[in-house]
């Protein structure tokens, strides 16, 4: 099932997409007893966790029963400002009564020699906890349409790696080497939300709401639910 939801701007899809995640994240709590999201980079999913911080539902969230993990990260040392988790932990999650064991990193260039070694070892955590499915899966989108470090034309994105994490090198956007969850990893989550903001993001959700697997975007789907979370400039060609 698809949805299309549009805000006026960056900000509101933030705010928005932050208390949906609060209710989702309760919901799922109360339901399963254990609650698994995948986080994004980027302005708008940095935005959201921001707002998710700033929001009344964050003190209702059991967090001890969340476990958070990652799309794809950087592979660059620990402190590196363009690491997601680095500026997800800002954002968000050093604010929260969140168990570090609950936080799922994907290994750097300090842990690991390569990202090969890096997205072994973040696929057997997976499997380490039972290969969860994902409650709720954050995505944000490049012009180009790439999700995650799935890049259009990329060979990883290319091949449909089935293992569930890999590694990204000559990224066309740098940094140039990645970690990412592949896009089987990413289309067992029960819901996909697709965070997009932007005039220059337009044509791409286009391309993507109409299928055009040349996009990246056009390829992921939740298996209960996809949402499309968009501000009106990112709207404008669909």
């Amino acid at each position: 099932m698809r949805h299309v939801v549009i805000y006026p701007d960056q900000q509101a899809v933030a705010d928005a997409t932050a208390a949906r995640l609060g209710v989702v994240l309760t919901d799922t709590i109360a339901t399963r007893g254990v609650a698994h999201v995948v986080l994004t980079g980027g302005s708008v999913g940095i935005g959201l966790l921001a707002s998710l911080g700033a929001s009344p539902l964050s003190g209702i969230i059991d967090w001890t029963s969340v476990h958070v993990w990652w799309g794809d990260e950087r592979f660059v040392a620990a402190g590196d400002p363009d690491r997601n988790e680095g500026q997800a932990q800002e954002a968000l999650l050093r604010h929260l009564p969140l168990p570090e064991d609950n936080i799922h990193r994907m290994g750097s260039s300090d842990d690991f020699a390569t990202a090969e070694q890096a997205a072994d070892a973040y696929a057997r955590e997976m499997v380490s906890l039972g290969s969860p499915v994902w409650d709720v899966l954050l995505l944000g989108m490049g012009p180009d349409g790439h999700v995650a470090s799935l890049f259009p034309g990329h060979p990883v994105y290319a091949a449909g790696a089935s293992a569930d994490a890999v590694a990204v090198h000559d990224s066309p956007k740098p940094p140039l080497t990645r970690v990412s969850l592949s896009l089987a990893s990413i289309n067992r989550a029960r819901e996909v939300w697709i965070v997009a903001a932007g005039a220059s993001k337009a044509d791409a959700v286009a391309r993507g709401l109409t299928g055009d697997l040349d996009v990246p975007v056009a390829a992921v789907a939740g298996t209960e639910r996809t949402m499309w979370l968009l501000d009106a400039a990112a709207s404008t060609s669909v």
